[in-house]
């Protein structure tokens, strides 16, 4: 299988976002603490973050669906965009009115906002006009 030029600088970052995404999920599901600064005390918390990891797994396999399905990428597309922006900029935000995180949330700062100016580019450049899949 000839993967074309095109395809590939449409679907990097949704790769991307899938190998980083969906590990996240997993770790904000059943072990945050284990990562990150984040230590839960009640039932209502541990529910949130499995509701978070649902939502993570969920827009993941859209995302997966849009690599391997042509019908699919626009929205895989559209979905990272908005995805990667709104916790890029989420995140900014509480780094401005909260204090500064810790590296992994600074550095999740800068790949969710690149990642989802990055999709920007491939929608408006037409690359995921391709119907090789």
């Amino acid at each position: 299988m000839r993967i074309a030029k095109t395809d590939i600088i449409t679907k990097t970052h949704l790769i991307i976002s899938v190998l980083i995404v969906v590990p996240v999920a997993f770790v904000y599901g059943f072990n945050p603490s284990s990562e990150f600064d984040i230590h839960l005390n009640t039932i209502d918390e541990q529910n949130q973050f499995k509701a978070l990891m649902g939502l993570y797994l969920g827009f993941s396999f859209l995302w997966i669906f849009g690599i391997f399905k042509a019908k699919y990428l626009k929205i895989a597309l559209v979905t990272n965009i908005i995805f990667m922006l709104c916790l890029g900029l989420g995140r900014l935000l509480s780094w401005f009115l909260d204090g500064t995180p810790t590296f992994a949330y600074q550095f999740g700062v800068s790949a969710e906002l690149f990642l989802g100016l990055y999709g920007i580019w491939a929608l408006k450049s037409h690359h995921h006009t391709t119907t090789n899949t």
